[in-house]
């Protein structure tokens, strides 16, 4: 009876997995106008949470792309399979399990302007990674970039796996501490860090709100609370853009990731016009950086030449370096002109 209970909800999953392809349509357009970004989605409610709940069998189905996952409380859930997975290049890409940071090599001027990513969907759940208060935000902190954010808890409060997908890094770090990296089936990558106890390994499979392990202070920790960060291809971004870490939910089914949200400066706080602003502000100070130029002096060379030549003049010259009209041009030196 239970299998053909399984069968049954196998086929209303399969339909409303193919009905993706169309939501997809929408989401290859990176071209969203100020309008559409600002507006609010519904919330997605986290799945069940799991716990130390453990799998004991996977049963295939119709579709080579889906499993029904047997759990030991007697129930069950669909997700892609794991045979499938395996064979996509998100799990193979920069695939290291030694090194807390895979994309090293990844500069960010390879980016696209924007990235969509889906989060959610029929078949790919989501469950918060702890629920608490926020102690310290995305940013900016005392001179260093904080690439994530922290949640004050209890020691031994139990940490959940966000998303869907296969643990890349599970040891010690560092100033990380005992540390979580989950690469999930989108390509994003959640760390988990300053942990009591970590109860995956690398490679090992995880759904969302699987229990993964234990909140501790092991690092470079002040107390007891768990680092969070969410990264695509290496970058991080505030996680806040994607949780709503008050509720517990996950803002929206689908993330339009842009290149400038990777700015240690980009909070997601800021609306769609503050962020075309620090673009725009970017942009002007790449092109003021491209425009210096410089000149050696060689013999003959006076401020009143060079002036001409560059078409300036001496007092601009003189601001730019900070000399006098009176100072003495050495040969070999440089002076910079515009």
């Amino acid at each position: 009876m239970r299998y053909l209970f399984l069968c049954v909800a196998m086929c209303f999953a399969l339909s409303a997995y193919a009905q993706e392809a169309s939501v997809q349509e929408a989401a290859d357009s990176t071209k969203r106008d100020s309008v559409a970004v600002k507006e609010r989605p519904a919330p997605i409610k986290p799945v069940r949470t799991l716990g130390e709940v453990a799998v004991i069998d996977t049963l295939p189905t119709a579709s080579e792309l889906i499993s029904i996952v047997l759990f030991n409380d007697n129930t069950w859930r669909y997700v892609i399979s794991e045979d499938y997975k395996n064979d996509t290049e998100v799990f193979s890409d920069h695939w290291d399990t030694d090194a807390t940071h895979a994309y090293k090599d990844v500069e960010l001027s390879s980016f696209p302007d924007a990235t969509p990513i889906r989060l959610v969907d029929s078949l790919e759940g989501y469950h918060y990674p702890y629920i608490g208060r926020i102690t310290s935000r995305y940013g900016p902190r005392r001179g260093r970039s904080h690439q994530g954010i922290d949640i004050a808890l209890k020691m031994g409060d139990p940490i959940y796996a966000t998303f869907d997908g296969r643990v890349r890094f599970s040891k010690a770090a560092g100033n990380y501490g005992n540390l979580i990296v989950i690469r999930h089936n989108n390509g994003l990558e959640t760390y988990y860090a300053h942990l009591s106890q970590r109860d995956v390994e690398a490679g090992d499979w995880v759904v969302a709100g699987q229990q993964i392990g234990l909140g501790g202070s092991t690092g470079r920790s002040t107390g007891p609370h768990l680092h969070y960060e969410v990264r695509y291809r290496g970058q991080s971004f505030d996680p806040e853009r994607i949780v709503d870490f008050k509720t517990g939910e996950l803002r929206r089914e689908e993330l339009l990731l842009k290149r400038t949200h990777f700015s240690i400066y980009s909070k997601f706080e800021q609306d769609f016009d503050d962020e075309v602003e620090v673009a725009k502000q970017e942009e002007a100070e790449r092109k003021a950086a491209a425009a210096v130029q410089y000149h050696t002096i060689r013999s003959g060379d006076t401020l009143g030449a060079l002036a001409r030549k560059y078409g300036t003049t001496v007092t601009r010259l003189c601001q730019l370096n900070g000399i006098k009209s009176t100072s003495i041009l050495r040969i070999g030196q440089r002076l910079r002109v515009r």
